[in-house]
C-alpha cells in the first residue's frame, strides 16, 4: 500500500511527524512525503528536529501571497504528485489551506483521503478564519476520519459521516511533544538572557487573524497590566513575524522589563519553555492540547474554540479577547493555589501519546 502524506506548516509537521515515522516503520506501507512549505523557515526546523526527509517539496512560501494563491498552488502541485505516484491513500492533517487543497486534489483523481485531527468545529465559519471552513470542506471529501476525541467524532456523526469511517485515536501532537520535551537543550542565545527563571513564568502566544487589530490591542493591554501587578511573574512572548503584530507589541509593551519579547522559537526550545512555565496564554489551537500534557493551565485568548474538550475537562479557560476577562482569568490562577492545582492536575482529554501507532494500525487494517 502506498500512502502519500501532505503537510505545509509547522503545526502540521509537528503533528504529522509521529505518523510518518510510524508509516515508515511498516513493511506493509510504502510511505511518501510531500511538503508544500506554506511556512518555509518554520517548517524546515521541524523537519530537521524529527529527521523527516520529504520526497517532494513544492516550496510555495512567497511574501504577501494570498489564501487564493496558496490554495491554487497546492491544488496544482499536489495534483501533479498524485498523478506521478498514484498513491492508494493521501493523508492530510488539520485545517490549513494545504489540507483542503491537497484533499481536493486527491478527490479530483478519485484517490482515497485520510484526515488526521478530523472533526474539530466551532460552527462559526469565520472563527477561526480560514481554518473552520478548510476542515469542514476537507471532511466532506475524506474517506477515513482520524478524530482526536469522542467530541470530534460526535461532530462528524452530526454531519452524517458513516460511523465505520470515523476512528478515535487521540491527538498526535501529544506523541510529538513527549518525544522532544526531555531532550537536552540550552536556552541561551534565544534573546531571553534577562529572564529571571526563579519567578513564575507565563508563556504568551497571540497571532490569529481574528485577533488582529482591536482584539489584540485589548489582549496586550491586559497582559501589560498583569506584568505590572504581579511582580513575581515574568512573561515570555515569542512574537509572530507579522509586522503589524510586532509594532503593536512594541508599542504596548515598551518599557516593561518583565515582558520578554523574542523571535519565534523552534519547537524544541519552545517545548522546554512551555515545560518551565507556570501557565500559558494563547490563541493557538495546538497549545490547548500540548500544555495540559505537561500540567500547565491554559487561558484561551479566543472567543470560540474548536477544542471544547479542554474547557470541559478543566485544563483550559476560554477568556476570549476581552481585556478584563483575560486579566481576571490570569489573576485568579496566580492568586488561587487550589484552582491552579485543580487545572494543572486535570486529565488531558487529547490522548496518551500513542495516536500515531493507532493511525498506522487502522490504515493497515
Amino acid at each position: 500500500m502506498k500512502v502519500l502524506s501532505v503537510f505545509g506548516t509547522r503545526p502540521e509537521a509537528i503533528k504529522m511527524a509521529p505518523v510518518v515515522h510510524m508509516l515508515g516503520q511498516s513493511d506493509q506501507i510504502v510511505s511518501k512525503i510531500a511538503v508544500t512549505a506554506q511556512h518555509r523557515e518554520m517548517l524546515d526546523q521541524v523537519l530537521q528536529l524529527f529527521d523527516i526527509h520529504p520526497d517532494y517539496d513544492l516550496d510555495l512560501m512567497r511574501h504577501g501571497q494570498s489564501l487564493s494563491d496558496i490554495t491554487t498552488a497546492v491544488l496544482h502541485g499536489i495534483g501533479e504528485i498524485i498523478t506521478e505516484e498514484k498513491p492508494d491513500l493521501v493523508l492530510v492533517h488539520g485545517d490549513t489551506s494545504t489540507t483542503f487543497a491537497a484533499a481536493l486534489a486527491a478527490f479530483y483523481q478519485q484517490t482515497a483521503i485520510g484526515h488526521v485531527e478530523a472533526g474539530l468545529r466551532t460552527d462559526n465559519k469565520y472563527a477561526p478564519f480560514p481554518e473552520e471552513i478548510n476542515r469542514r470542506l476537507t471532511s466532506a471529501l475524506t474517506d477515513f476520519h482520524f478524530a482526536p476525541t469522542t467530541g470530534a467524532r460526535d461532530n462528524l456523526l452530526k454531519e452524517n459521516i458513516a460511523p465505520d469511517k470515523i476512528f478515535v485515536t487521540g491527538n498526535t501532537v501529544i506523541d510529538a511533544l513527549l518525544q522532544v520535551v526531555d531532550k537536552p537543550f540550552s536556552l541561551q542565545g534565544l534573546g531571553l538572557d534577562n529572564v529571571d527563571w526563579s519567578k513564575r513564568q507565563i508563556l504568551l502566544t497571540c497571532h490569529r487573524r481574528e485577533n488582529w487589530g482591536v482584539p489584540m490591542h485589548r489582549i496586550f493591554t491586559a497582559v501589560r497590566a498583569i506584568a505590572e501587578d504581579f511582580t513575581d511573574c515574568e512573561i515570555i512572548f515569542p512574537v509572530h513575524k507579522n509586522p503589524d503584530i510586532r509594532k503593536l507589541a512594541a508599542d504596548i509593551f515598551a518599557g516593561c522589563s518583565s515582558i520578554h519579547r523574542c523571535e519565534p522559537l523552534d519547537y524544541l526550545p519552545f517545548s522546554h519553555i512551555m515545560n518551565k512555565s507556570y501557565l500559558v496564554l494563547t490563541d493557538s489551537g495546538g497549545l490547548q492540547e500540548e500544555a495540559p500534557a505537561l500540567g500547565k493551565p491554559v487561558i484561551v485568548l479566543r472567543d470560540a474554540t474548536e477544542r471544547p474538550e479542554a474547557i470541559e475537562a478543566g485544563t483550559a479557560i476560554l477568556a476570549g479577547s476581552n481585556g478584563t476577562a483575560v486579566y481576571n482569568a490570569v489573576a485568579n490562577l496566580l492568586n488561587n493555589n487550589d484552582e491552579y492545582h485543580q487545572m494543572a492536575h486535570a486529565i488531558n482529554p487529547f490522548g496518551d501519546g500513542h495516536a500515531a501507532e493507532k493511525i498506522q494500525s487502522i490504515i493497515i487494517r
